[in-house]
């Protein structure tokens, strides 16, 4: 069975967690709508994203 020969210390366990945290998502808002959505993604609530219309909202709702 594998069992650790010394103990790991405090700065050795830290760099090892040192990617581990959990990051906060990047928040862009729409040209179009002002509405909060993700960095070059469609807006989910007007469908336009740089300019142009790609879902028409009249339709969907």
């Amino acid at each position: 069975m594998a069992v650790p020969k010394r103990k790991v210390s405090r700065s050795r366990r830290g760099k090892r967690r040192a990617h581990d945290a959990l990051k906060v998502p990047s928040v862009a808002f729409c040209a179009n709508c002002d509405e909060p959505k993700m960095p070059h993604r469609i807006c989910p609530s007007c469908g336009f994203y740089r300019g142009k219309n790609f879902i028409d909202r009249e339709e969907v709702d």
